[in-house]
């Protein structure tokens, strides 16, 4: 995410874990439907399978945790043993409770390295809880289960989509905003970041 524009407001440390609390909480219900046939699926990432983009998630939520843990977060993923993409979803289930756990373990909000930069621990949080929605959704419309994001948790996320994504951000890590209609919150949301709802 891009920490070249200043936030709207502060979030509170207290509201920018909910808001992450209820992103997991989406994401988990989305990949309860993964099944290993469904692996190979495209996503609307064009260039990811549905096993890239959970290995991608999985990646994600292990730099949270680490954030977390350690305040800070390296941007190079380690190399490690390969991963299985049969035991990828059981994996990220058990990586968002590790990571609601560390959170719940921040007790201040303060600065996390993040690269060569410093991002507040609310903040991050706020980002990680975009990030893991709208992955959620991307394995939502992987599976065909085509569940939107929640209202109020769109509606929440929007709120600081324009702050954290960048143009140096597009179309790398989201694309380019796309045109069309908007059918509430979440479709609004993912115009925003590139997706075609």
């Amino acid at each position: 995410m891009s920490t070249t524009h200043a936030p709207p407001a502060h979030a509170p440390l207290d509201q920018a874990l909910e808001l992450l609390e209820r992103a997991i909480g989406y994401t988990r219900v989305q990949l309860q439907v993964v099944t290993p046939a469904m692996l190979c699926r495209p996503t609307p990432c064009e260039r990811w399978s549905l096993a890239a983009l959970l290995h991608h998630m999985d990646d994600s939520l292990a730099g949270l945790v680490e954030a977390a843990d350690l305040a800070e977060v390296a941007l190079v993923a380690p190399v490690g043993a390969p991963r299985s993409p049969v035991d990828v979803v059981e994996r990220l289930r058990e990586r968002a409770c590790a990571l609601l756990g560390a959170w719940s373990a921040v007790a201040r909000d303060r600065d996390v390295a993040v690269g060569d930069q410093a991002l507040s621990s609310s903040l991050l949080a706020c980002a990680g809880a975009l990030e893991v929605a709208v992955h959620g959704w991307d394995v939502s419309q992987a599976t065909g289960a085509r569940e939107p994001v929640p209202a109020a948790l769109a509606r929440d996320l929007f709120t600081w989509a324009d702050v954290l994504v960048s143009e140096h951000d597009r179309p790398v890590r989201f694309d380019h905003p796309t045109e069309g209609p908007c059918v509430g919150p979440s479709s609004r949301l993912l115009r925003l970041l590139g997706r075609e709802p």
